[in-house]
């Protein structure tokens, strides 16, 4: 009940049953909304579940693609469900325990964007933009993780890992 008059009362703005959040507002632009980031991590910290960025939102994040979408898709292991936000809309898709199991580390993103992208759009110029983004550490964990991988994205990965820029 003490959420709902903070509700009523636009001290907190709930998101979705049980998600709140307290509102930002913007001298020009008016209320914003939450990062899709942190909507995701406050779900996943309350429902105890692993979310990995796939689709087209895994590939804005590493910056193979400039395109913001208007449906952020997570893979979970909890329940499927929808978050709206404004007009932006994330989607919590449930899979399987291979799709997350490389959740929350950068080579289980780097694996879903390639994985968006598909294997007659990776070049080169793909490739160096993930190269830098790796560090010594990132590299080793990407010859962890090519087991979750599917056999095509696995080749790109250990040429990721063992190369150098």
């Amino acid at each position: 009940m003490a959420l709902t008059r903070m509700s009523r009362k636009g001290i907190v703005r709930q998101l979705a049953r049980g998600l709140y959040d307290y509102p930002i507002d913007h001298p020009t632009l008016g209320r914003i909304a939450p990062s899709a980031d942190a909507v995701a991590r406050a779900v996943a910290s309350r429902d105890a579940v692993r979310l990995q960025p796939a689709g087209a939102y895994a590939a804005n994040i590493l910056g193979l693609s400039e395109q913001v979408p208007m449906k952020i898709i997570f893979l979970t292991d909890g329940a499927s469900r929808r978050v709206k936000l404004g007009q932006r809309e994330i989607i919590l898709k449930r899979t399987t325990p291979r799709n997350v199991a490389t959740a929350g580390r950068k080579s289980g993103t780097i694996i879903q964007a390639l994985r968006h992208l598909g294997q007659r759009q990776i070049d080169d110029h793909v490739l160096s933009i993930l190269r830098r983004q790796l560090n010594n550490t990132d590299k080793a964990q990407l010859l962890k993780d090519l087991k979750y991988a599917p056999a095509w994205v696995a080749k790109i990965l250990r040429r990721l890992a063992t190369k150098t820029p």
